[in-house]
């Protein structure tokens, strides 16, 4: 009626199995995560992301660039990705890059990147926000640093500077939005995007800097 030999192989065979996949899918539901930077060489390139009604904000603080709905990065380089919303929450997807990752107004999350062959790839809003939420795509071009080095001095001639008081005007909901440049004329308006949800009774440009 009892073998206490049988009652260990029976149990201890799954056990085993169940202990090997828990382990397999603990270690590899890590390396996938998001947040955690890249086992590459090289400083990562900055970007900041603000989802907005119905376009993408990309802000490169190091370069002093932003751009509407167009991303370019080198190639064979880590890229961070910062990402916020100013609307309501909506979702960051380049399929052939990366998976999707949340954009929340008063939060920021992240997402490391990294491409290693050249080419024109698209992104898109993975999230339903609204009218225009069909028409939230934008190109990502992959390049050699050279011609990404290029394309920052040509964005650096822009003629329009994004302060956050030129901010609130292109946060206005619109549709289909064109490729547009900015200067960088605040560093840290990521942050105010951010805090303005964090601190509401408080005028944004009253915040310590």
């Amino acid at each position: 009626t009892h073998s206490t030999l049988v009652e260990v192989i029976c149990w201890s065979i799954p056990c085993i199995i169940i202990g090997i996949l828990a382990t397999i899918t603990w270690i590899s539901s890590h390396q996938l995560d998001p947040y955690r930077p890249l086992d590459v060489k090289g400083k990562p390139l900055i970007i900041q992301v603000i989802a907005l009604d119905w376009k993408w904000l990309f802000i490169y603080p190091d370069q002093k660039i932003a751009a509407i709905n167009f991303l370019q990065i080198p190639v064979n380089t880590p890229v961070r990705f910062l990402i916020t919303a100013d609307a309501p929450m909506n979702s960051l997807q380049i399929p052939q890059l990366a998976g999707q990752i949340y954009a929340m107004p008063g939060m920021q999350t992240k997402l490391n990147i990294i491409a290693h062959e050249m080419g024109n790839y698209r992104g898109f809003s993975a999230n339903i926000s609204g009218e225009g939420f069909s028409d939230m795509k934008f190109d990502v071009k992959v390049t050699s640093e050279k011609e990404f080095n290029s394309w920052v001095k040509m964005a650096q001639k822009s003629r329009q500077s994004l302060t956050w008081q030129s901010y609130t005007q292109l946060a206005q909901p619109s549709q289909k939005d064109p490729v547009k440049y900015f200067i960088l004329g605040q560093e840290d308006l990521f942050n105010q995007v951010m805090m303005k949800f964090m601190m509401p009774m408080k005028k944004v440009e009253a915040l310590p800097k």
